[in-house]
């Protein structure tokens, strides 16, 4: 579409492609909601979306991607992939901005359906969304949270470098839970061998940025 080019930017690593969904994209990923993305009990989400019925979660997984694309402006954007692997979608993992332009901040979050996690697939999702924020939009930070009882989350973000930037206290589930920010400078991300960005030039302006403008101008 050529005036909203974002359904032509990919990322691809040697083992992933990450995508805007079209319509049966949404259908899959809806489905790896209904099936489950934790092990029951557990909760890592602020906002419990997990806790409502299978089709319910379907449901709201579809309109929470057409919200933010009819949402989505300049000065603040949430960029929300699926996640495919081995031709199936597994999950999905999200960039946000806020003022991008002038903080050059990014924030991350995902989920990845509960029979495809242990293998390495969250890693390399999360490290695609970091390679476009620092090679392709030029990005000097990434931050991520992950509540303290979630340790797989906050492997992964130590195991891409991100380090500890406090604490911090927020309701879930009707009980304070203590979450841990964690903060990625550019200068200590290493770009990996094998991803690419595709049609990312087009969609500049819409992350806040001049068209042509080089990644770290």
């Amino acid at each position: 579409m050529r005036h909203w080019p974002l359904f032509a930017l990919k990322v691809t690593t040697p083992r992933l492609e990450l995508r805007l969904p079209t319509l049966d994209d949404l259908d899959a990923l809806a489905d790896r909601a209904a099936e489950g993305v934790h092990e029951p009990g557990g909760m890592p989400f602020g906002v419990p979306w997990t806790d409502a019925p299978p089709l319910e979660r379907a449901r709201s997984t579809v309109q929470m991607h057409f919200r933010q694309w009819g949402t989505w402006s300049p000065d603040d954007w949430h960029c929300s992939f699926v996640v495919a692997w081995e031709g199936r979608i597994v999950g999905t993992q999200e960039m946000a901005g806020r003022d991008f332009a002038y903080t050059r901040e990014i924030s991350t979050g995902s989920w990845l359906g509960l029979r495809f996690q242990g293998k390495g697939i969250g890693t390399e999702m999360r490290a695609a969304v970091l390679h476009l924020a620092f090679a392709g939009l030029g990005a000097r930070h990434a931050v991520s949270s992950a509540f303290t009882d979630n340790p797989r989350s906050l492997a992964v973000s130590r195991r891409l470098g991100y380090r500890d930037d406090g604490i911090e206290v927020h309701r879930r589930r009707d009980e304070a839970a203590r979450q841990q920010r964690v903060r990625l400078a550019r200068e200590d991300w290493t770009a990996p061998d094998g991803f690419a960005i595709h049609g990312l030039e087009p969609c500049l302006p819409l992350f806040g940025l001049a068209e042509g403008r080089p990644p770290h101008a």
